[in-house]
């Protein structure tokens, strides 16, 4: 991968890229007050889960299945895939979040940073994208590889809730920047089991207090968060 590649990436996934990931915590805001994540050490935990058992896999093996796609390129087969992303969604809290955020990032990336394949999928689909099939195509519009691609893409989905969660439990810097090392190698296993899915019927997750914690955050009375 060369440096303009990688320039790209690390933009994209950066917390300043304006797709309003910092108003998202996927659930992390009920967990908290519901007492699931109380320190560092049951942030780690609950963050395993999600990675390994819930949305990690599930946005994972739909980015790498979107990559190949574009890659290839076989738009109709993309459009399945953003399809089924779209609907994959246990609850309307989470389909907010995925679908605002992919939008704002098909958005903003096709303006600052235009190819062809992105204006087109803008029209096909009306500008809505699910957040890891849009990032997955303009990574391979761009010719960012897909490991790397589908690495820092979890990299950052990992460090959004982290950072969540020092905000709400409250933790401090120090204790995110140590629970995100220590996640390191499930992001990394995360990312494997992703690039090795060949059929999305057979992915699907196994976290129901993830979805119990979403359920519950629509009609928590005190929210900071869209989710």
């Amino acid at each position: 991968m060369g440096a303009d590649p990688l320039y790209r990436l690390l933009a994209w996934l950066s917390p300043a890229y304006p797709i309003g990931a910092f108003s998202y915590s996927h659930g992390v805001e009920t967990a908290v007050e519901k007492g699931f994540i109380r320190d560092r050490a049951s942030l780690v935990t609950w963050l395993e889960s999600v990675l390994l058992l819930g949305t990690g896999v599930v946005d994972g093996a739909l980015f790498a299945a979107a990559w190949r796609a574009a890659a290839a390129p076989d738009w109709p087969a993309f459009d399945a895939i953003a399809e089924r992303a779209a609907a994959w969604r246990g609850t309307s809290e989470m389909a907010l979040e995925s679908r605002q955020q992919g939008g704002s990032f098909l958005s903003i990336t096709r303006t600052a940073w235009p190819h062809a394949a992105l204006a087109a999928a803008h029209e096909r689909l009306g500008g809505e994208l699910a957040l890891p099939v849009a990032v997955a195509l303009a990574a391979a519009a761009h010719g960012i590889a897909l490991e790397a691609a589908l690495g820092g893409y979890l990299h950052a989905f990992t460090a959004n809730l982290i950072s969540a969660a020092v905000r709400t439990v409250p933790l401090g810097q120090t204790d995110g920047q140590i629970a995100l090392a220590a996640l390191e190698g499930v992001v990394h296993h995360t990312v494997e089991a992703a690039l090795a899915v060949t059929d999305l019927d057979e992915v699907g997750t196994a976290t129901p207090l993830l979805d119990w914690c979403s359920l519950r955050h629509e009609t928590q009375y005190t929210r900071l968060f869209r989710s």
